[in-house]
């Protein structure tokens, strides 16, 4: 008889992660170890980070387990993420996945990490957003449903590594099928705050800081022109799209860009000559300990001292344009396609701003979902539940499996 527990694994980055969840819903562990020795890095170093997974998972699955007061016997199945991330971090996970699920006679559920960030939303949300099944095809007529029940749902995964737009429809047999209708032509929107934290002399990583010192800024439309990012695509985005089987002239593609945003802030720095600044500001915030602490309002606070005003409107001019470069693409997306609800997930949807943009922009017309900030960021939680399904579906990995890096969803 089936218990419903599914132990996942997820180490696709810098995450080393477990947890147990039942039936695809009820969360009784979620263990993450954070790596912050990339901090001194302003960024992640795949061989560090393969190194420390070694380290944490044996440790982080044991932690799950006991957490959730459960033994391997009393698992159903072990889940792990296939990809897209790091090589080397995917392998670790994959490997003691392969040899727990083996060990302990268990099937072994191989999980797309992108899928796995829209499960953390439809954990919470799956009875008032995805309540029905719909056609198991995206056929033409998808685009311009007659009615709200055959309608898809358009799930925005924005972190540090993707910024992709999908319709989503659920099988009558209970499986998602996805299909991607947008994507960034350049840099995800986290790696751009990533990126312009760092020049700005933040700690890795430098979104939830940038969103932190945002609240203390003003936002300048005029200092990033909000423009229309042209549809159709041209010279190395092109082919790159057309590799990915994306037709770089559909005109129903929902495309962003975010470094033209990233230089814009390097080229504000160079023409105020603010770099001896931010110098000395990165030397203050190391010499404070803040670039290995966890941000919080008290360390928030110790950061302001050493940002003056014309920084603090810098970004949250910055996050201002990218929040709406977001929204837009969301709003276009979901009127075009007849969505029925909106779920946004990955690490920036915990961004304050992007949930009041969303939420506004969707008042009255759709239900906007977002995971708990715990679920936002990568976690094990989110690739447990988007097994379940596979699971019901009798759907699992060959011992063969291998990390696929490039993996890609629909």
């Amino acid at each position: 008889m089936s218990s419903g527990l599914i132990l996942g694994i997820e180490s696709s980055c810098d995450e080393t992660s477990a947890a147990v969840v039942r039936g695809g819903r009820e969360v009784l562990s979620n263990v993450v170890a954070s790596q912050l020795v990339h901090a001194d890095y302003g960024g992640v170093v795949p061989e560090l980070a393969s190194r420390e997974h070694l380290r944490a998972i044996l440790p982080v699955v044991r932690a799950a387990l006991a957490q959730a007061g459960v033994g391997y016997a009393e698992l159903d199945a072990v889940a792990v993420t296939e990809g897209p991330g790091l090589a080397g971090a995917l392998l670790v996970g994959i490997a003691f996945a392969k040899a727990l699920a083996f060990g302990a006679g268990k099937p072994l559920i191989a999980v797309n990490h992108l899928e796995g960030h829209i499960h953390a939303v439809l954990m919470d949300t799956a009875s008032t957003v995805s309540s029905r099944p719909e056609s198991a095809h995206f056929a033409d007529g998808m685009e311009r449903p007659a009615s709200s029940e055959q309608s898809p749902l358009l799930a925005l995964v924005v972190s540090g590594g993707h910024t992709h737009l999908y319709l989503a429809i659920r099988t009558p047999r209970q499986i998602w099928l996805y299909r991607n209708v947008g994507k960034t032509l350049d840099d995800a929107a986290g790696e751009a705050f990533d990126k312009v934290a760092k020049l700005l002399g933040l700690p890795y990583p430098g979104g939830p800081w940038m969103d932190a010192l945002a609240a203390h800024g003003v936002a300048d439309t005029a200092l990033f022109p909000f423009t229309q990012i042209k549809q159709k695509a041209s010279g190395n985005t092109a082919a790159k799209l057309a590799r990915e089987r994306l037709d770089p002239d559909d005109p129903t593609r929902f495309d962003m860009s975010f470094s033209g945003l990233k230089t814009a802030v390097r080229r504000y720095v160079e023409t105020h000559a603010m770099q001896p600044a931010i110098a000395a500001r990165e030397q203050a915030l190391r010499r404070e300990g803040l670039y290995r602490a966890r941000l919080g309002e008290a360390n928030v606070g110790t950061a302001l001292q050493h940002f003056d005003a014309t920084t603090l409107d810098l970004i949250a001019s910055f996050q201002d344009a990218v929040v709406k470069n977001l929204v837009r693409a969301t709003a276009h997306a979901a009127e075009h396609f007849g969505a029925r609800g909106v779920l946004v997930s990955g690490g920036v949807s915990a961004n304050r701003q992007l949930r009041r943009a969303m939420q506004e922009a969707f008042a009255g017309r759709l239900t906007v979902a977002f995971p708990t900030v715990a679920l936002a960021t990568d976690n094990a939680a989110m690739i447990a539940a988007a097994a379940w399904p596979k699971f019901l579906a009798q759907e699992f990995a060959p011992e063969t499996l291998e990390p696929t890096p490039q993996l890609r969803l629909g």
